[in-house]
């Protein structure tokens, strides 16, 4: 630690290959601020990462790879999980034998005398983390963070700094670069892990369920002597790895937090006392109990837990509310595996019980798109009235992989009321000539709608009734 802290008084210069990735550019903003020369390249940055790179003066002048950025005097390069083998950057810093980190290994360089909390999972991991941190953040305890969503009240999705005691970190399971298909969470070396699932995903790097859950199995094995292994007591295959014997391993179970729905609003059940929360569904109570026994183990004391998490709103495109009014709530959601669409269209429903559900999903990711995942779907949809689904037939060409037609759609999802699109026009038409007195609109998706404007067409929603 007294060697970087030694190389950060005489300015480190750090490279980023593909820096304008979600967690890219955000990890190259916060060095910035701490002082760090900071260069990089990409051949397509697009906004958010365009505009808060342009702010800070490190958005490359032109995109591309140009391997005269790679020199002799860099201190590190720091390659995104986006670029290529082959790339002529990465090719230039081999050459020159600088020291290469993904992101991943180079968050676990900056953090390793802190302690390191890490949570994984197919679906909430997002949430939990970010509720972690709204916590500390409300107390103003010393913290670093790295959290896949923008929160309210967080500058940026990435801090590093030299004296924050501990890190919270969202790690997931996918590979970490074209030079490590080693999961990112393996990279942290966690001392606090938490589970909050496992559900079949990413079938284009993990082809058979049995791959995929070993991930996990994995990380749940890396959890050291002396640590804490956080998990789900409703998931199968997380009660499954974490129940496993492991010496001097402190395994935490959890489950939905007590609540009730009342109008509306969800309150948390904490003996006699009733606690409003922003947030709702059965999935965000148990994200709420995963998050409270982050903080207990954190020096937060359940009293002071009530007291903050009532102020969480929730991460961007978490069940985010875009706009309402008296006659329908507009949600949109990041939801796009079967676990996920099933979670939060029941959340939405419970939470509104006399409004009817619209509810469209798109079918963006790789393993949505893929004939032989899309049977994961089926009777995923049964709480929305009006299930639709829609897909870009441009994206299946894009990810190279075979069409697919909507009757074989709607045979995998298996709703006899479901209507499939693939003309984005065709989309809009149907939800801005629909009566949406006393129905609430749920859009899912990991993409953008083939570009549709989300909040423009909520306020046009809005604005009609």
């Amino acid at each position: 630690m007294q060697g970087i802290l030694k190389m950060e008084k005489i300015k480190q210069k750090v490279h980023f290959i593909a820096i304008g990735g979600a967690v890219m550019h955000n990890l190259a903003l916060t060095l910035d601020q701490r002082g760090y020369k900071v260069t990089g390249s990409d051949d397509e940055i697009y906004d958010p990462s365009r505009s808060r790179l342009q702010q800070a003066g490190l958005m490359p002048p032109k995109t591309g790879w140009f391997p005269e950025k790679i020199t002799k005097d860099l201190d590190a390069v720091i390659l995104g999980m986006h670029a290529r083998i082959d790339n002529p950057e990465l090719a230039k810093a081999k050459e020159l034998g600088l020291k290469i980190y993904s992101y991943p290994e180079y968050i676990f360089q900056q953090s390793i005398d802190k302690q390191r909390v890490v949570v994984a999972g197919s679906h909430g991991k997002t949430s939990i983390t970010s509720m972690v941190l709204h916590v500390l953040k409300f107390f103003n305890k010393k913290f670093d963070y790295l959290v896949g969503a923008q929160l309210e009240g967080f500058d940026h999705m990435v801090k590093l700094t030299e004296d924050a005691p501990v890190i919270i970190i969202e790690g997931d399971e996918y590979p970490t670069s074209a030079l490590d298909k080693t999961p990112k969470f393996l990279h942290y070396h966690h001392h606090i892990g938490l589970i909050s699932g496992v559900a079949w995903d990413h079938v284009n790097v993990f082809p058979t369920f049995d791959e995929y859950v070993k991930q996990f199995e994995l990380f749940a094995d890396q959890t050291p002597k002396g640590g804490i292994l956080v998990f789900s007591e409703k998931d199968d295959l997380a009660t499954v790895i974490c129940r496993k014997e492991r010496e001097d391993v402190l395994g935490i179970e959890y489950s939905a937090h007590k609540h009730e729905i009342d109008n509306g609003q969800t309150y948390l059940i904490n003996g006699f006392v009733k606690v409003p929360v922003a947030v709702f569904g059965k999935h965000n109570m148990r994200n709420i109990s995963g998050a409270k026994a982050i903080c207990l183990k954190l020096g937060v004391s359940e009293d002071m837990f009530y007291e903050a998490i009532q102020s969480f709103k929730g991460a961007a495109d978490r069940l985010e509310l875009i706009s309402k009014n008296e006659s329908v709530n507009i949600y949109k959601d990041f939801a796009h595996a079967p676990t996920k669409l099933k979670a939060t269209t029941n959340a939405m429903k419970k939470q509104f019980p006399s409004r009817e559900l619209v509810a469209i999903l798109e079918l963006h990711t790789f393993s949505s798109l893929n004939k032989e995942f899309l049977t994961q779907y089926r009777d995923t949809f049964k709480s929305a009235d009006e299930p639709v689904v829609f897909f870009d037939p441009k994206t299946l060409e894009n990810k190279k992989l075979p069409p697919i037609s909507a009757d074989e759609v709607k045979t995998a999802f298996g709703h006899p009321k479901l209507q499939v699109f693939t003309e984005i026009q065709k989309l809009k038409d149907f939800i801005l000539n629909r009566q949406w007195k006393k129905r609430n609109l749920l859009l899912m998706s990991s993409g953008n709608f083939g570009g549709m404007n989300v909040k423009d067409l909520a306020k046009s929603i809005v604005g009609k009734q």
